[in-house]
């Protein structure tokens, strides 16, 4: 049985200074205090925040990560974060082409693909966003566009690096809209991303590593719908939004993470026992 590491990442977005993310992080550091089990649990303050944030989680198992970086490490690029300057600060996750710098701020296939590979050299993290329109969907387009963003984000990516990158699927129609890709349609693209990625490592007989890939839906999540996603196979966490800005809420889907931990520990622990 392939075991996949199951990861909870709250994406606080533009909110939080640094007090209130220093709030937010203590209590939900304190809501796991103790706890067996966990998944991956990654805060991904603003920039301004994540020192803050690295202060209220130590000692725990809580990593925090960034909404963003360039790919180079310096220069003449006012108003950009490096990755050796997220290093610096302790970052250990870094999310890649998220849908609303995509749509908002020109992130394109291309500039994704050069954070990656920056990502990657700097041994950081990364989750590389993807995901389709209300335009794209309705035409029918939901898996040609998902495929080609991965392709894209790919391209050039040694077979390795398979080992380290994540992999979010955040249907642009369902981010703070309240609307929610259902967990079959949901599992059914997360399906379509794995079975693409195989295809592309395919040559050199790599296919087998996209089984290894974490893949995370992210969009209005929320306490109501998580436990129907994680019990999805190819749902392997969620990228949350607005239900991460709240310990009350974004706790409980820690908690939901936290029985798919004990679900797939205790399925492989039987399989080995009849060895």
């Amino acid at each position: 049985m392939t075991k996949r590491k199951t990861i909870i990442a709250g994406n606080w977005k533009m909110f939080k200074t640094r007090k209130e993310a220093t709030e937010l992080a203590s209590a939900v550091a304190a809501g796991i205090k103790g706890e067996k089990d966990l998944p991956e649990v990654v805060l991904i303050p603003p920039f301004t925040s994540i020192e803050a944030a690295i202060e209220s989680v130590r000692g725990s198992s809580i990593a925090v990560g960034a909404q963003n970086m360039d790919w180079r490490d310096d220069g003449a690029f006012t108003g950009e974060v490096s990755p050796l300057m997220l290093l610096d600060l302790g970052v250990k996750y870094v999310l890649i082409g998220h849908s609303e710098r995509r749509q908002f701020f020109g992130e394109t296939n291309q500039t994704v693909n050069q954070r990656l590979k920056a990502a990657l050299a700097h041994k950081l993290i990364p989750i590389v966003c993807v995901g389709e329109t209300l335009d794209e969907r309705e035409s029918g387009l939901t898996d040609s566009v998902v495929r080609r963003q991965v392709a894209a984000a790919l391209a050039e990516i040694e077979p390795a690096a398979l080992d380290i990158i994540i992999v979010a699927y955040e249907p642009v129609w369902a981010i703070g809209t309240g609307k929610v890709c259902e967990a079959d349609e949901a599992d059914r693209v997360l399906g379509q991303i794995r079975a693409t990625i195989a295809d592309l490592y395919k040559e050199g007989g790599h296919s087998a590593r996209a089984e290894q890939v974490p893949l995370l839906y992210g969009g209005s999540v929320k306490p109501a719908n998580i436990e129907e996603q994680m019990a999805k196979p190819e749902i392997d966490g969620a990228l949350v939004g607005g239900a991460s800005l709240k310990a009350e809420e974004f706790l409980p889907l820690v908690k939901a993470a936290q029985k798919r931990v004990q679900g797939t520990a205790k399925t492989t622990k039987d399989s080995l026992s009849k060895v």
